[in-house]
């Protein structure tokens, strides 16, 4: 696999869904989907008007493997790990649904909602309104949009259908660039992204860099490369109460725990 990981899960996603839509059209995914518009509120609890504008919100995330780095937990069980996550305090949860890169499935989603009470995050990479619409037939509470990869009136449009399907979405950023890209487009909470997903390389002061280019009225979490208290403190300095975490939460012998830890000492920095 070359340097270039974007472009080649892009076209495997592609490929993916041409192959979907032979075995079940569009439309019928559709009319499922908006029969299912009962849904777990992902954004509110997280919402500063709602909370303490202090607390630590974390999403804690499922994720087997990374192309950049392979397997990272073989032994996963997803029913386990998102019972120990909402024990821990996570204010939702995120799973991974992409199969060849990030070996994850509908499945492991399906799985983690039925053993918790928390809010899921479907993290997959949304090219068609096909996904959303598939995503919510399967349950999920919000999807992943990734800037980089739509156009303007793309993700316009995919946050349009999403409030059709009350469902919530993570709007993900990673430049100047995309901040420009999502300007009155209605995005709300906005993941900053701290890898580049071209090279998967990881700096933790790109979303403190970025906080500052969002709308007071937008949430900022700050995502990837979150691997100790000191990491969140570092950025909740700059503004950022709220972190999707994986690869470290998976990685730690008792997630529940990790988690806790996280989010000791919840007052203003």
């Amino acid at each position: 696999m070359g340097t270039d990981f974007l472009s080649q899960i892009i076209e495997y996603k592609q490929h993916l869904i041409t192959k979907q839509k032979q075995y079940r059209s569009e439309s019928s995914l559709r009319n499922d989907a908006e029969k299912c518009l009962v849904h777990r509120p992902f954004i509110v609890p997280m919402d500063i008007d709602n909370t303490d504008k202090d607390t630590i919100h974390i999403i804690a995330e499922i994720k087997r493997a990374s192309p950049s780095i392979g397997i990272i937990q073989p032994d996963l069980i997803v029913s386990d790990t998102a019972a120990a996550y909402e024990r821990g305090g996570a204010s939702a949860i995120s799973i991974l649904t992409e199969d060849h890169w990030f070996k994850g499935s509908i499945k492991d989603l399906t799985d983690a909602r039925e053993a918790s009470t928390l809010p899921v995050l479907r993290k997959d990479f949304t090219i068609s309104t096909y996904q959303i619409y598939e995503s919510a037939v399967i349950g999920a509470d919000a999807i992943l949009l990734i800037v980089r990869i739509l156009s303007k009136i793309q993700l316009k449009d995919y946050l349009d259908l999403c409030a059709e399907l009350n469902l919530d979405a993570l709007v993900e950023i990673h430049t100047q660039d995309d901040i420009n890209k999502m300007k009155d487009t209605g995005a709300r909470l906005i993941g900053i992204n701290n890898r580049n997903l071209k090279s998967f390389d990881t700096n933790i002061g790109t979303a403190i860099d970025l906080k500052t280019g969002l709308d007071p009225a937008q949430i900022a979490v700050a995502a990837s490369g979150i691997q100790t208290k000191e990491d969140i403190e570092r950025t909740r300095a700059a503004g950022i109460n709220h972190f999707l975490i994986g690869e470290s939460i998976v990685r730690s012998e008792n997630p529940e725990d990790f988690i806790k830890s996280l989010k000791i000492e919840e007052t203003a920095i």
